[in-house]
């Protein structure tokens, strides 16, 4: 019984990674769509959003047959617990790349000043969600709390943005629909820098058993 609960624990996480690894591409793909105007790639951005939603629903599935049909032990119900609050944050991960690429495509292409600061901004955040996903798959603490730490960089970008946003609709008003559009890109990229946070969270939490909130 228990050789068989350890197999299907081994397939939870390897879908949780295969999950990660979609949103790290999701998130990639419409950085790059957004720093090159290309609707085409923002297009994709869409149909692997729904590829993500139907991996949670799976996991979650998963996860809830482990918990009625088996008889986990403390440890294991952390990683199951934790498995069902990170797929949550993957998915709305998944949502807010769709956004992005969403607004990528109403600009039809247009960029302009502020892009390259916003590119930086995308960056730390991919790199966020990957070291996330990287700690949930070695089990390390370490590399999840480096995460929380990311999360402070991901906002300092986000208050030098809003800043520099005010600067240019001052500067050029013509321009203004374009800069709220650019600091909604903005706030979406803050918010998965705090969903791969909580990520990071729910990583330390199965290893360890404590959580920031308790």
């Amino acid at each position: 019984m228990r050789n068989r609960f350890d197999v299907q624990l081994y397939e939870l996480n390897r879908e949780i990674i295969e999950m990660g690894a979609m949103c790290e591409e999701a998130i990639s793909t419409a950085s790059t769509a957004l720093l090159s105007g290309n609707v085409e790639l923002a297009s994709k951005v869409r149909a692997n959003s729904h590829l993500i939603d139907q991996m949670e629903r799976d996991i979650e599935s998963r996860c809830m047959k482990l918990l009625l049909h088996q008889q986990p032990v403390a440890r294991d119900l952390r990683q199951i617990s934790a498995a069902l609050k990170m797929i949550t944050d993957m998915e709305r991960i998944g949502d807010q790349a769709e956004d992005i690429a969403e607004i990528v495509i109403f600009l039809n292409g247009h960029t302009m000043e502020g892009m390259e600061q916003i590119g930086e901004m995308a960056r730390e955040t991919i790199a966020m969600v990957t070291a996330s996903v990287d700690a949930f798959v070695k089990k390390d603490v370490e590399m999840a709390q480096n995460v929380l730490i990311q999360d402070d960089i991901v906002d300092d970008y986000f208050a030098k943005m809003k800043d520099g946003i005010i600067s240019m609709i001052a500067k050029n008003p013509e321009d203004g629909e374009f800069a709220l559009d650019l600091l909604m890109i903005a706030k979406y990229f803050e918010r998965i820098g705090d969903h791969a946070t909580n990520i990071a969270e729910w990583v330390i939490y199965s290893v360890t058993g404590a959580h920031k909130e308790a």
